[in-house]
């Protein structure tokens, strides 16, 4: 049995925050709703390249430009600055999932120190946690904006641990997106996959140390195993 993580870090886009909502922003401004899934996979995918290529942009920056792209071709009922400010501010207004708040306390009060790091603004979760009345909860709320890279890239995770001042290997990362699982188990973390759709997990990477359907699950799991 692996010992208990002295940490555990939370990623933030869809693993905390219900992400759905965004496709009604998109819909709002004319488009279809589908192209909210695009437009992230896609504001991954370029943070990815710059992450691999040594440098960096801010969330925002990318996903703001990222959607004028998007927009090409759409007939849009709006201007499209106004388009584009219409759907980066539902980002401001997401909701933890169901599962979130009472497993995130329940590990609270088990005793184990939560953070949180993702690669967007840690103001979103701030608005977010403390709608919710969880933001207490939380020691602290890290972005990559404050990092060498974006995740997966290793340094992000030892950013995370230097700031937390522990070991990498003292670190559990929960998420739902396999890549950051990979990410973190190549940097040394352990690694629990929220699993809420009962997808398969990709065999090419990294196999996450548990499999939870919810952070209720992980919470429960963990204090059984204290």
């Amino acid at each position: 049995m692996k010992p208990q993580p002295a940490v555990i870090i939370f990623d933030v886009n869809e693993t905390l925050s219900d992400m759905s909502p965004m496709a009604s922003r998109f819909e709002d401004v004319g488009a279809p709703g589908h192209l909210a899934r695009a437009w992230f996979a896609a504001l991954l995918r370029d943070g990815f390249a710059l992450a691999a290529s040594g440098d960096s942009a801010k969330f925002a920056v990318v996903g703001a430009e990222l959607l004028r792209d998007v927009f090409r071709g759409v007939t849009l009922d709006r201007d499209i600055d106004d388009a584009v400010a219409h759907v980066m501010s539902g980002l401001g207004q997401l909701e933890l999932h169901p599962d979130v708040a009472g497993g995130v306390r329940g590990l609270s009060g088990a005793g184990f120190r939560l953070v949180t790091l993702t690669n967007g603004s840690n103001q979103l979760a701030e608005t977010m946690f403390s709608a919710a009345g969880i933001r207490g909860e939380f020691e602290a709320l890290l972005t990559v904006e404050d990092a060498p890279a974006w995740k997966p890239v290793r340094s992000a995770y030892e950013y995370a641990a230097e700031i937390c001042g522990v070991e990498p290997h003292e670190m559990l990362m929960v998420a739902v997106h396999p890549w950051d699982i990979h990410g973190a188990a190549r940097a040394g973390l352990q690694t629990a996959w929220v699993n809420r759709s009962g997808a398969a997990y990709p065999s090419y990477f990294a196999a996450p140390g548990q499999v939870v359907g919810s952070m209720q699950e992980l919470s429960e799991s963990l204090s059984a195993q204290g």
